[in-house]
């Protein structure tokens, strides 16, 4: 799914009513019924029709129709909207650019403040046929009835915003988070290229030992990255200096398999490096004598801050068993 921003300053107040409606009954039906869209939204019946008929054309909802009623679903397209007008009305954004990455769970686009200073959105992007596997091996979602997508990609999105913040605040190298809305993430452009593009670098070594070095301060601080690789490392174009990006797998040093995601960071680093750059070290952290050292690290533990901040382990679960699916 494109975003497609081109419509959005002419949908109306009435318009996000509907639009807002759709998305508070799909948290108890997979098909919104009519006569629930018109009873939230506090509109007239025959408004409604004629509102959700527009939006069905823009395609920020669509019909279903099922063997018990006909109602509407909202699309990724819809959900957009509604998070970019969120945002819109906190003066966090205000015009959309081009897209500048595409991924197998988000799509990252250029955007710009009312000043006109550039910055980065993710629009995390889960499927839902992940979803029903999800459904059908576990119900993580308590009463709700069906598993939505549209919660999993919100759950994404607020796990990488509380991750990193915490991880800014304690001056780790990542992106400054500027807001969150359902599963939209805006965070700084920073003015680098993924290390992935990169075919040398002045030293190997020297780059090698700061990548290293931030696993071992993740680690001392309660994290796991979980996904470290040339994919999610940003190199600063004037300094050279790494940046670290996408934050929704990471884990606790305290999570069952911490000590095999915490290998995993450690040998994409060193497989990356020996194959790209022709760098190869006998120097490498593990992960028990990292811990081992953990009394002598910064003495806070991020991965209860995160929790203590209102992203539980509840959420994590769920996001995990999407993992365990996907993967």
């Amino acid at each position: 799914m494109k975003l497609d921003a081109t419509d959005l300053r002419y949908v109306t107040s009435d318009e996000f009513r509907v639009l807002t409606a759709t998305e508070m009954g799909s948290k108890n039906h997979e098909v919104v019924p009519i006569s629930l869209i018109v009873q939230i939204s506090g509109l007239r019946n025959g408004g409604v029709n004629k509102l959700v008929g527009s939006l069905a054309k823009r395609n920020l909802i669509s019909k279903v129709q099922n063997s018990k009623y006909d109602g509407y679903r909202l699309t990724y397209g819809g959900y957009d909207y509604l998070a970019m007008r969120a945002m819109s009305k906190r003066d966090s954004m205000y015009s959309v650019g081009n897209q500048i990455g595409v991924g197998k769970e988000s799509d990252i686009y250029i955007v710009a403040n009312q000043e006109g200073s550039e910055m980065v959105l993710k629009l995390h992007r889960l499927g839902r046929v992940s979803f029903r596997a999800i459904k059908e091996k576990r119900d993580y979602l308590g009463k709700r009835k069906s598993a939505s997508w549209m919660y999993m990609s919100r759950l994404a999105a607020q796990k990488e915003w509380a991750f990193m913040k915490i991880l800014h605040e304690h001056d780790f190298p990542v992106p400054r988070p500027i807001d969150q809305a359902r599963h939209c993430l805006l965070m700084e452009f920073i003015d680098a290229y993924p290390l992935r593009q990169i075919s040398e670098v002045a030293s190997p070594g020297k780059l090698y030992s700061t990548l290293m070095d931030i696993i071992v301060r993740f680690a001392q601080s309660g994290l796991i990255h979980g996904d470290y690789n040339e994919f999610n490392i940003l190199i600063r174009r004037e300094s050279g200096e790494p940046v670290i990006i996408d934050f929704p797998q990471m884990v606790s040093t305290s999570h069952e398999n911490a000590e095999w995601y915490f290998n995993r960071d450690v040998e994409c680093i060193r497989t990356f490096f020996k194959r790209r750059f022709r760098y190869e070290s006998s120097l490498y952290p593990r992960f028990r004598k990292t811990l081992d050292d953990t009394d002598q690290g910064p003495g806070f533990k991020l991965d209860v801050m995160v929790e203590a901040s209102g992203f539980g382990r509840k959420e994590m679960r769920v996001l995990e068993e999407v993992r365990s699916v996907t993967l």
